[in-house]
């Protein structure tokens, strides 16, 4: 299961355009159904987001067992041998939490295609509307790589930790308490805020800006490769774009909290801020 990766983890348009007859490259899109079925990528099939999440009101945004994975994953044609290039509609948020999922799985082969949909439909790449079935495969998700997951313990136990860094990629006004989405509102003691939307350039169509941006942007918040991250947001769906990100600049110690607010600000025992 660990493979090299066919392509790099971040793909322009161009790029896959060039490699969507290439063996083993499994399009995944995980765009609104209504959208999917208007325009997608020539050969990609559609993954309804609900299915690599498992809710257990009012915490959502968890990830699914093992055998909802393997049904999910094997409904797609995922084998140990695809490489995953993971777009959608919005940006790279349902695509980027494929690929953490994916990551837990110890799966390494995959890609997040830069832009999206948007991206690609932007440079007139060609698009179809025909709905893709692949033949159904028999994958095993096994959760072999849980050093990308933090639980509420893990983040509990790393509250003082100073190679540990939480970072809250929420609105400022979430992450401030002004905007409720829990029985309580505010943010984990110590974490850092970066809104995710500001990884993102929407003159170009929703790519993620420039690395030497990124780092920019990121370094001077303290956020910087030596420190093992811990991502989270609401649900684990704006801070797995986050997760991809800070690989993508090379940072080798990043963790997903899946639970994220929904979860830490619903207990009553965990400290906030």
């Amino acid at each position: 299961m660990s493979q090299s990766p066919l392509l790099p983890l971040i793909v322009e348009p161009a790029e896959l355009a060039r490699n969507l007859s290439a063996e083993n490259i499994l399009i995944v899109d995980l765009s609104r159904p209504e959208i999917y079925a208007q325009t997608h990528v020539p050969g990609a099939v559609h993954l309804d987001y609900a299915q690599i999440v498992a809710a257990r009101p009012p915490v959502m945004g968890m990830l699914p067992g093992e055998t909802q994975l393997s049904d999910v994953l094997s409904a797609i044609g995922l084998t140990p041998d695809s490489h995953v290039m993971a777009c959608d509609d919005e940006g790279g948020g349902r695509a980027s939490r494929l690929l953490w999922t994916l990551d837990v799985l110890g799966h390494t082969r995959y890609s997040l295609l830069n832009g999206g949909l948007h991206a690609w439909v932007n440079d007139r790449l060609p698009v179809s509307g025909e709905t893709v079935q692949r033949p159904r495969s028999s994958y095993t998700a096994t959760f072999r790589n849980t050093t990308v997951v933090a639980d509420t313990n893990y983040i509990a136990d790393h509250l003082k930790d100073p190679r540990v860094l939480i970072l809250d990629s929420r609105t400022p006004a979430e992450y401030r308490g002004e905007t409720k989405r829990a029985a309580r509102n505010g943010r984990i003691p110590g974490a850092i805020n970066f809104d995710w939307v500001n990884a993102i350039d929407p003159a170009r169509h929703l790519r993620l800006k420039p690395a030497e941006t990124l780092k920019q942007l990121l370094l001077p918040l303290g956020i910087t490769p030596e420190k093992e991250i811990i991502t989270y947001c609401q649900t684990h769906h704006r801070s797995a774009h986050t997760y991809i990100v800070l690989k993508s600049l090379g940072y080798t110690h990043v963790r997903g909290y899946p639970g994220s607010w929904s979860e830490w600000g619903n207990r009553p025992e965990t400290p906030i801020e």
